[in-house]
């Protein structure tokens, strides 16, 4: 016993790691295209891929940033404050400028005349492809424009490589629907008009093309922009703002960027070493049982903060007034039978004398479908439910006792459904149906196989947990 517990002690201590499993959402997605769609049907068919966790063609989705606005507004100056920013991410700048369209002849005699602020300036279709080939992990060759004699150098290019975020800076890089589905965060630099000129040397063709132009393409695109900023890179608090929401989201899975109603609880080495012992097939019922309610007890936590609150004042024995909050008091809990009984005791610990209902789903040659036993507190329909089941993989048996609830009258906003670890495919059968539901998981893994078991999963964890495995 004594060695079992140096083991597990030196587990904790070493394990370290990426927090999710990893997912390649474009497998993932393409692989579930032909499948009948989760919304239409209510059921999902897991797909039949299932990548090594350890695999090295498994990527993250890089974050696409755009940075538009005028010319001379600043663009260059905030990209480079947020390159800097990030110094600790991989971060690549492709300038729309590289993807001037080489002059004809025609254009060369009369190139004084030529408008270069206008869309058709501008090769759009290689720089979709570019972006498209760097989200999906791939380096890419730039062109190099020359604007002295307004060519593409025909020798030379400019490597590109797989990174965490790609900016994408253009006076333009809006204008183009396509170029701008391709964006997580588009940003507008927007600098008065005076400014502009100031910096502008040549004001006769400021006046006669680049202010047209501005008016005409760069201001209308403005309405996309999920981010302005004033005075450009002199408003140092708007790209502080912005740097801590990219960190934000290059923290998450690929998933949460998709549905903002998953959550996944903060990885420490602690989390994921319990997650290393639980998911070890020689592991002690004992241990396992531990570690497991250590974990769920995490979960149910993170799950509470989703709640609503009131602010609440009390007196402390120092008689000063403390400005605090108070709990949700209408809620309860409502456990898929078998496994979800699991997490009844860290709900109870977690939340005094709270009511628990059943919800009993056959899931064996029926597809999760069929309803056996449900008991339900009499005024669910006034109450926030946390909906516990340890386990989501292909999520048909999470929308049957979903739907239930809706039946009973639950809003859907008001369930938030409690797990450790996630498939993806259950996260996009249950987040495509109930959009206004919130799930809380502990790590989200890599897919189903063709046993519709989650990989790497824990196996069947009601079993291991109630010592019925043997």
């Amino acid at each position: 016993m004594p060695e079992e517990t140096t083991a597990i002690d030196y587990v904790m201590e070493a394990a370290s790691g990426p927090h999710f499993s990893g997912l390649r959402l474009d497998g993932l997605l393409s692989a579930t295209s032909a499948s009948p769609s989760p919304r239409a049907s209510g059921d999902f068919t897991p797909t039949s891929f299932s990548p090594p966790v350890n695999d090295p063609s498994v990527h993250k989705q890089p974050f696409v940033i755009g940075v538009s606005g005028g010319t001379a507004s600043g663009k260059t100056t905030v990209c480079d404050m947020i390159i800097q920013q990030l110094h600790d991410h991989r971060v690549v700048l492709v300038n729309q400028d590289s993807f001037y369209r080489g002059l004809t002849p025609e254009e060369l005699k009369r190139v004084h005349e030529y408008n270069f602020d206008h869309p058709d300036a501008f090769d759009t279709e290689q720089l979709l492809e570019c972006v498209e080939t760097l989200k999906s992990g791939k380096s890419v060759q730039v062109p190099i424009y020359d604007f002295k004699t307004h060519q593409r150098s025909s020798e030379s290019f400019r490597q590109v490589n797989a990174s965490d975020v790609i900016i994408l800076e253009g006076i333009l890089v809006f204008h183009d629907q396509r170029v701008r589905n391709l964006m997580n965060m588009k940003i507008f630099v927007d600098t008065d008009a005076d400014v502009r000129l100031a910096r502008r040397i040549r004001r006769d063709t400021y006046a006669k093309f680049v202010k047209p132009a501005f008016e005409d393409f760069v201001l209308p695109s403005k309405k996309y922009a999920d981010v302005i900023i004033p005075r450009g890179g002199d408003n140092h608090v708007a790209i502080d703002l912005i740097v801590q929401h990219i960190r934000t989201k290059l923290g998450q899975h690929d998933l949460c960027k998709i549905y903002p109603n998953v959550y996944v609880i903060q990885s420490t080495f602690q989390i994921r070493g319990m997650h290393t012992l639980i998911r070890d097939r020689d592991i002690s019922k004992h241990d396992f049982v531990f570690y497991s309610d250590r974990l769920i007890r995490l979960v149910v936590e993170h799950g509470l903060g989703h709640l609503p609150f009131t602010e609440k004042q009390v007196v402390t024995p120092t008689d000063s007034v403390y400005t605090g909050v108070d709990f949700c008091k209408k809620l309860c809990g409502v456990s898929i039978v078998r496994s979800g009984e699991s997490m009844e005791n860290a709900l109870r610990a977690c939340c005094k004398g709270i009511k628990i209902g059943k919800i009993l789903i056959h899931r064996d040659g029926d597809n999760g479908k069929q309803l056996i036993y449900e008991k339900l507190p009499k005024d669910i329909s006034e109450r926030h439910v946390l909906l516990l089941d340890p386990v989501l993989a292909t999520g048909n048996s999470a929308n049957q006792a979903i739907e239930l609830l809706i039946r009973k009258g639950v809003p859907e906003s008001h369930i938030i459904f409690l797990n450790l670890i996630s498939a993806p495919e259950g996260i996009q059968c249950v987040c495509k149906r109930f959009p206004s539901l919130k799930i809380v998981t502990s790590e989200i893994d890599v897919a189903l196989n063709e046993e519709f078991r989650v990989i790497p999963g824990m196996g069947e964890f009601g079993d291991r947990y109630f010592g019925t495995d043997d």
